[in-house]
């Protein structure tokens, strides 16, 4: 079923609707200063602002600006910028070309070592300059920490203004990006496949909780649950051949599985309770969900096929929204302390648990796919955000929505 088909086909494209507010000061930061890059505010797009914003949002950098005009032709004396108390030093420029593309340029510089690390061109057109701005993040975090950034990934989210629901897929700062789905009903749950091509998610549309995959380049989409009862809770295997999700289509609700080209689902937990939540672990061995089955909610896990389960959480009565880290050693989820739902992290190795929100009305933690940042939908000042964190909870970015309410985050896995 096409997207048109859908009567959806008129959904506005999303806009430009949040801006980032970092909070928190790490442990041990690296300083770093990005110059803002020659002729860059000809293209429209603030690149090294972007840029910026990025690497602070990490965790991992902080910030140390500069006045001083500088691009990828100049002459840098690296100890006196050593001496301002910056370790990395980034600067290029940004020009407009004869058929409307964007040449980019920068080189990055490391001030502890006295070495230039990068120095490269990429041209894009208009539409792709923040793109290349993530990219160019990317770039940068990798060489200068040994890992994958995160940057140029996308998050899923769904946005509910007035009685409307979208589904946007946009970069990871939440900016950018289009509207996948747009209704009059309520869309839950999306799930990003591992390649990053489709999402699953949960629809209203047909006055009932319906399982549907889209694909997001074409936005050609279609129904794969709908089962009698409640079809709830989809989530991708690692190899993006099955989905694992929740059906009442038996009685009570129980995890199932079944193969994402569509097929009979194959009940994989046989309790009294209601199960629910599954998600598999990142090496496909697992899946992890939530059960009442002793008392209050909490996460368990059993193996792909199904079968014996054991609990994982201890810490409270209620923990519900499992996410698991792409390293498989830590655990996110939403524990209730008194009347307030927090973001807590679990290392799976040794069971202890911690909060790492200081808000009181979080859902559903998923984790960046190098596993040092999670994202989560949280209230503050009476609206409903998004809100990324490190892992030990001591910078967190809130990304604030100037119309609407925002829930639901997935954060996508690499590529695009």
């Amino acid at each position: 079923m096409s997207l048109a088909a859908a009567g959806l086909a008129q959904a506005p494209a999303a806009r430009a609707q949040f801006r980032v507010e970092i909070a928190g000061v790490g442990a041990t930061q690296t300083p770093i200063t990005v110059a803002t890059f020659r002729d860059e505010a000809q293209a429209g797009v603030a690149v090294s602002q972007v840029m910026r914003a990025n690497l602070e949002r990490s965790g991992v950098f902080r910030h140390v600006s500069t006045t001083e005009p500088l691009d990828e032709r100049s002459v840098v004396r690296l100890p006196d910028w050593r001496a301002k108390g910056t370790d990395a030093l980034v600067a290029g420029s940004v020009s407009r070309l004869a058929d409307g593309r964007f040449d980019i340029r920068y080189k990055l510089w490391d001030t502890v070592k006295n070495e230039e690390l990068l120095g490269r061109s990429t041209t894009v057109p208009a539409a792709d300059l923040r793109l290349a701005a993530h990219r160019i993040s990317d770039e940068i975090y990798q060489q200068l920490t040994g890992e994958r950034g995160v940057f140029a990934t996308r998050i899923a989210y769904v946005v509910k203004t007035g009685p409307r629901y979208t589904l946007h897929v946009t970069d990871a700062d939440g900016e950018g990006g289009h509207v996948a789905l747009a209704s009059p009903q309520p869309i839950i749950s999306p799930a990003w496949s591992p390649d990053g091509r489709q999402l699953a998610y949960v629809s209203f549309e047909d006055q009932k909780a319906v399982v549907w995959v889209q694909e997001l380049t074409s936005g050609q989409r279609r129904r794969v649950a709908n089962f009698r009862g409640s079809n709830s809770a989809p989530a991708f295997s690692a190899d993006g051949r099955t989905l694992a999700m929740a059906l009442s289509r038996e009685g009570l609700t129980q995890v199932y599985a079944m193969p994402v080209a569509g097929g009979s689902p194959t009940r994989l937990t046989q309790s009294n309770a209601i199960d629910t939540e599954p998600v598999f672990s990142a090496d496909g061995k697992s899946i992890y969900f939530v059960s009442d089955r002793g008392g209050g909610p909490q996460i368990y896990r059993m193996g792909a096929a199904g079968g014996a389960a054991e609990r994982v959480t201890f810490s409270g009565s209620y923990n519900i929204s499992p996410s698991l880290s792409p390293d498989g050693r830590h655990l996110a989820f939403i524990t209730r302390q008194g009347g307030a739902f927090k973001v807590s992290l679990q290392e799976l190795d040794t069971g202890t648990a911690r909060q790492l929100s200081d808000t009181t009305d979080d859902e559903r933690p998923s984790f960046a796919p190098n596993g040092r940042l999670i994202v989560y939908a949280t209230r503050v000042r009476g609206a409903d955000v998004l809100m990324t964190s490190t892992l030990d909870g001591k910078i967190k970015s809130r990304l604030i929505v100037t119309s609407g309410d925002v829930r639901e985050p997935s954060w996508g896995p690499f590529g695009r």
